[in-house]
């Protein structure tokens, strides 16, 4: 198979679809390889490492397009690449299409294979493409957070973990997943006083036996979060519903309950959000004030940190890459249900539902597809 890898072009985006290590794989498996020009080098990775891993180096975006018969990306593609996009092109990447309509209708219009990183699902529900990511960007919430608390960025002029004879930051926690587990646990480590909050006690119970002492669980419900938001100096938004809109747990009304200085990082927000005052930022112009409150929610956080993410995102997406790659989509996508659950848009046709409901768009059965 003829595959491409792009330069990503989304503000600030500085990761690459796959590693020098990871065309290496590719081309051992007997397939082409076209890079574009310092695709990887923000990620730390230079064109000779490419070409060095077998790769061949085409200089424009449009050329990479142009070739190719698989996509493979970081992001999602932006309003620029939507007209570079053919029909039955195989497109590997990050779309989180419940959460743009725009988005959704352009792969409809341009008659694409969308594979959803986001949306590989294994047996035991685990979502095994959106976890290094998920680990990345809980983990930088903290950082991310605890540098909007300084008061020349408008927080609150509190330091995570206090001083002695001072008390630590109140940090709360929605969501006990993946994103919640590690932001509660680097809020644990800088020595904050951490409250993680989800639905399922089962998963309560697991961060309860795990957790530092300074971290407390309790279950997530408005009452509960009304009450904490109230003397709240740090509060993460990682909940995740796969493919759909994330739910709103904070809603604007709930800011005049904050005080002020009082920082917000969603990092739900390539799903929607789960604050009510969400829009996407970017690096460049990370954060924006509602009511006295500092929201932060850049889209794509890992991005700040490319060659840690880029590596971590490539070591779980090349042997889902290799096998659509030798077996081509339809007959890698049948004999694997995780990959099968990644399939959202087929030829115009959406095939996911939470993408149907979230647009009222025709459901079309998946089955059908890989026959």
């Amino acid at each position: 198979m003829i595959i491409g890898v792009p330069k990503e072009i989304k503000n600030n985006e500085n990761r690459v679809g796959v590693t020098p290590a990871g065309v290496m794989e590719l081309v051992k498996n007997g397939h082409t390889v076209y890079v574009q020009q310092i695709a990887g080098l923000q990620s730390g990775f230079p064109d000779s490492e490419y070409i060095d891993a077998g790769a061949t180096i085409l200089p424009t975006i449009e050329e990479v397009y142009a070739i190719a018969e698989m996509i493979i990306k970081v992001k999602e593609p932006i309003e620029p690449e939507y007209k570079l996009i053919k029909k039955d092109q195989l497109l590997f990447t990050y779309f989180h299409f419940a959460s743009s309509e725009p988005l959704t209708n352009a792969m409809i219009e341009r008659g694409a294979v969308c594979v959803s990183y986001e949306t590989v699902e294994e047996a035991d529900r685990s979502l095994p493409l959106l976890t290094p990511m998920s680990e990345v960007a809980g983990r930088m919430s903290i950082q991310q957070g605890a540098k909007y608390l300084e008061k020349p960025l408008q927080g609150r002029g509190i330091l995570l973990g206090g001083v002695p004879g001072v008390p630590p930051a109140k940090v709360i926690v929605l969501g006990g997943g993946v994103v919640g587990t590690q932001a509660a646990k680097m809020a644990a480590g800088m020595g904050a006083d951490v409250t993680i909050m989800d639905i399922s006690m089962k998963r309560l119970r697991y961060l309860d036996d795990v957790m530092a002492a300074n971290v407390k669980t309790e279950f997530s419900n408005e009452y509960n979060i009304r009450k904490h938001i109230k003397d709240a100096d740090l509060i993460i938004g990682g909940v995740l519903i796969p493919g759909a809109k994330a739910p709103k747990l904070i809603t604007r009304d709930m800011l005049k309950d904050m005080r002020t200085g009082t920082v917000l990082v969603d990092v739900a927000v390539d799903q929607g959000g789960c604050f009510e005052t969400t829009k996407p930022t970017t690096h460049a112009e990370p954060t924006y004030i509602i009511d006295d409150v500092v929201h932060y929610s850049v889209a794509n956080m890992p991005g700040a940190v490319p060659y840690t993410s880029t590596l971590a995102l490539t070591n779980v997406t090349l042997p889902y890459a290799v096998r659509l790659a030798n077996l081509g989509w339809k007959k890698a996508c049948a004999a694997s249900e995780p990959l099968k659950k990644g399939l959202n848009v087929i030829n115009g046709d959406v095939v996911y539902p939470a993408i149907s409901e979230a647009f009222d768009l025709p459901l079309q059965n998946v089955e059908n597809y890989l026959n």
